[in-house]
């Protein structure tokens, strides 16, 4: 079922014009940078977009023009863990495993979960109570699991449905953000 919705909204996805999503994603981001959340986050995480996920580099250079702490994942699948570390304009990165762009754990500087106070979840499409279908990985539920800071997802109106058929391990997220709004789930 999960990759039957996966595979739906991807195509949804794709099927919308280039202008459409820039603009749409242009309203999104007025909303984010009108939340309290956003405004009171010293250390900000997220990764690095790809394909017809919402842009998250908007958000990186606003948040760096606000003198915020950017930090970025990366993942390693050998023991489907996830780190996050400090991105800055200096930062080194690597193309990884399913096309991501990650930070380069040699030369870079982790940040510690208590530090984090947003965390920008990734996803494909979410339902009103914060449930979120992934890529299918796992490493968002899993970090999630002890975090104690604000989780917030970013996504088109073409990513909201009805009903994710979440699983005991899957963590919602808290806000919800889209060009039509903002929707607390909590």
């Amino acid at each position: 079922m999960k990759k039957e919705l996966r595979r739906q909204t991807l195509a949804m996805l794709e099927q919308m014009s280039s202008e459409e999503f820039k603009r749409n994603a242009a309203v999104l981001y007025e909303h984010l940078f009108q939340l309290t959340a956003w405004k009171q986050a010293k250390t900000i995480a997220l990764t690095m977009s790809r394909g017809k996920e919402v842009p998250t580099r908007p958000l990186i250079e606003k948040a760096w023009e606000e003198g915020k702490t950017v930090c970025v994942p990366t993942c390693f699948p050998e023991s489907k863990e996830m780190i996050f570390y400090q991105y800055t304009p200096q930062t080194k990165m690597n193309s990884s495993y399913f096309g991501l762009t990650e930070p380069d754990p040699e030369t870079s500087a982790v940040v510690h979960k208590e530090a984090i106070d947003l965390m920008i979840v990734p996803g494909v499409c979410f339902d009103q109570q914060g449930y979120r279908i992934g890529y299918g990985g796992g490493y968002y539920d899993r970090y999630l699991v002890d975090y104690q800071g604000e989780t917030l997802a970013l996504c088109l109106s073409v990513q909201q449905i009805e009903h994710v058929p979440a699983e005991t391990h899957d963590m919602p997220v808290s806000i919800i953000v889209s060009e039509k709004g903002v929707m607390y789930t909590k």
